[in-house]
């Protein structure tokens, strides 16, 4: 009696899962880091567009008039949300909110109208 087989054992099938099993060990880490880069990417563009509108800001309001509504929002509750207010007319894609523009885990610092917009990833600053 011929057999004629035409599946794959069992032992072939195992195989195979576990060549791609290894591929995809070995291939994991770098799709993960290649996302946690990209989200880098994005916060710090997104910050350095929020550094364009304040200089659009400054350009249009004049240093010493911009400087003086700069430095009114040292009172508010939320600094940050009060200096984002002020400058987000001049961006092209502005949320209502400034927790809105960062992405999760993130957080903006805006500061002085000379320092450039400061990243941070949970307590942890970015440098750009």
């Amino acid at each position: 009696m011929k057999l004629n087989s035409r599946a794959f054992s069992l032992v072939e099938v195992l195989a195979a899962v576990a060549i791609i099993g290894i591929i995809v060990f070995l291939a994991l880490p770098n799709v993960i880091q290649a996302k946690l880069d990209s989200e880098e990417q994005m916060v710090i563009t997104r910050a350095e567009a929020l550094n364009i509108s304040i200089s659009a800001y400054i350009t249009a309001n004049g240093r010493s008039n911009a400087g003086t509504n700069w430095a009114a929002t040292s009172t508010a509750t939320d600094v940050n949300a009060a200096k984002y207010a002020l400058v987000k007319g001049y961006m092209a894609y502005a949320p209502i909110n400034l927790t809105d523009y960062q992405p999760s885990g993130y957080t903006f610092e805006l500061g002085s109208l000379d320092a450039k917009v400061g990243i941070k990833r949970g307590t942890t600053p970015i440098l750009y």
